[in-house]
């Protein structure tokens, strides 16, 4: 068993690096994984379906760590779009800022943003839960339909526009709601859930900070209440 792998992208394609964590990664096991040189380099450690460790040491590009499945990626640097989309479980974290549409259509697992992310922060949220050290920019958490997501800054314009089962929970300010978004008071389980999530995220935070939003469940005909199938 390998103690540590390092797989240097100045020698090595995208496609290589992943076909290794998808193969020859099953059978060398080893601990962690250390990706070297990304240079803003697209969809690196996309589909993984295997508990690791994997540092991505450097900026990266669009899609990085989407479709996770139980890996722990940690980003020492940016990312460009889309990272974590689709992702199922797992962590990921950035150690740095994220750009537009971070953690789209994330059915679960956990994704860290410890600086900002632009625009379209969680869209299409479907069970992952984010959490953001920084502000967000407009549109986030839009058609949100569940999962939480935790702004630990500011919200921009029009904020979870068109949310449905998903919650939203703000520290910051918040510049506008989108379409059937509302603050809601907090309760005893908005508290709990909030503490829990910045205990994971490694962020010392009070949850007595935040204000909670969440759907006024106006815009449309499915009925959380009725126990229907979503």
């Amino acid at each position: 068993m390998v103690s540590l792998k390092q797989l240097d992208l100045t020698d090595l394609r995208v496609r290589q690096v992943n076909e290794y964590l998808h193969g020859e990664l099953l059978e060398e096991r080893p601990a962690r994984v250390e990706i070297l040189n990304p240079d803003g380099l697209h969809s690196i450690a996309a589909g993984l379906d295997t508990e690791v460790e994997i540092d991505i040491l450097g900026h990266a590009g669009y899609f990085i760590a989407g479709m996770n499945q139980r890996a722990l990626v940690t980003i020492h640097g940016n990312v460009g779009w889309s990272v974590a989309e689709n992702m199922m479980s797992g962590v990921v974290r950035v150690k740095g800022h994220a750009s537009e549409c971070a953690g789209a259509s994330g059915h679960g697992g956990l994704l860290v943003i410890e600086g900002d992310a632009s625009s379209r922060c969680g869209i299409s949220l479907k069970g992952t839960e984010i959490v953001v050290g920084g502000s967000v920019g407009h549109f986030s958490a839009f058609m949100a339909q569940a999962g939480t997501l935790v702004v630990c800054g500011d919200a921009g314009p029009n904020l979870g526009d068109s949310l449905y089962e998903a919650t939203i929970y703000v520290r910051g300010s918040i510049h506008s709601f989108g379409a059937d978004a509302r603050e809601e008071e907090m309760q005893a389980d908005d508290f709990e859930k909030v503490t829990e999530l910045l205990s994971r995220a490694e962020m010392n935070y009070d949850a007595r900070e935040f204000k909670r939003v969440s759907s006024a469940r106006s815009l449309y005909h499915w009925n959380a209440d009725a126990h229907q199938e979503y």
